[in-house]
């Protein structure tokens, strides 16, 4: 819109012209294409500031719906690249001695396959199983297992109240330790030389692959023929100071007679 100078200016302009008097056509014309040009300048002004409120919206809600990131915080895009690595362990995985995730004492030897090869205890601890002659149609026979410290210094910790049995025969496992747990704890406090006794139970029967993936061995596994087998024993042992890791005791083959 023309202001009140634009029009005093325009006038005296046309006032000033000898041969003409005011031209209030020229005026108005005059005045006409100022207004014009400031409407279009203040509507383009409008027009983009709508358009800016636009793009802001825009940009809101794609960043609103943006799938959030896949790298955690504190990762880095030079290592998001690479997935970290998984450690295998089984379901009832224990943290070992090295760190490396392991079965327990009691998963160790599965039915039906090789007796697993362990590297004696670092510390020195062997356990020794002891089970007397017995019928292989028992429903289970009673022994004893000693723990001793084999080594040169005095081993502190806990284990289960009872070792986890292995029986076998020709180095294959046919029946091992299984089921529920007693809830209880053994303290090992033994000197270089020391021992200590646990009780233990076999069961002369043969189990299969199918019952180490079963919570429980099944009722009616057919019972071993009589013979001479392998029996070892293995246990956990939790260190004082030391509640992270767990060492693996085991021992060599003692062997059972089964009438």
């Amino acid at each position: 819109m023309s202001t009140e100078s634009d029009l005093k200016s325009l006038f005296a302009s046309a006032a000033g012209t000898p041969s003409r008097g005011i031209d209030t056509a020229t005026v108005i014309r005059r005045s006409s294409r100022r207004r014009l040009g400031q409407q279009f300048a203040v509507g383009s002004a409008t027009t983009l500031a709508v358009a800016g409120i636009g793009v802001a919206s825009v940009a809101g809600l794609r960043a609103a719906f943006q799938p959030p990131s896949t790298m955690s915080a504190g990762s880095s895009a030079s290592d998001s690249g690479a997935a970290a690595p998984e450690i295998a362990q089984g379901d009832q995985g224990i943290q070992g001695a090295q760190g490396i995730k392991r079965a327990p004492a009691e998963k160790l030897n599965l039915c039906g396959a090789e007796l697993a090869q362990v590297a004696p205890n670092a510390a020195g601890l062997v356990l020794t199983a002891d089970f007397p002659d017995a019928s292989a149609s028992a429903e289970s026979v009673p022994g004893t297992v000693t723990l001793t410290n084999t080594g040169s210094t005095h081993v502190r910790g806990t284990t289960a109240a009872s070792p986890a049995i292995t029986l076998s025969r020709d180095g294959i496992t046919l029946w091992h330790s299984n089921g529920p747990m007693i809830a209880m704890a053994a303290v090992v406090d033994l000197e270089p030389g020391a021992s200590m006794t646990y009780r233990a139970t076999l069961a002369p029967v043969t189990c299969g692959a199918e019952d180490d993936s079963a919570e429980s061995f099944r009722t009616d596994l057919p019972h071993v023929a009589p013979g001479v087998y392998q029996v070892s024993a293995a246990i956990d042992l939790v260190s004082e100071g030391d509640t992270v890791t767990n060492d693996l005791v085991t021992g060599p083959l003692g062997s059972v007679t089964l009438n």
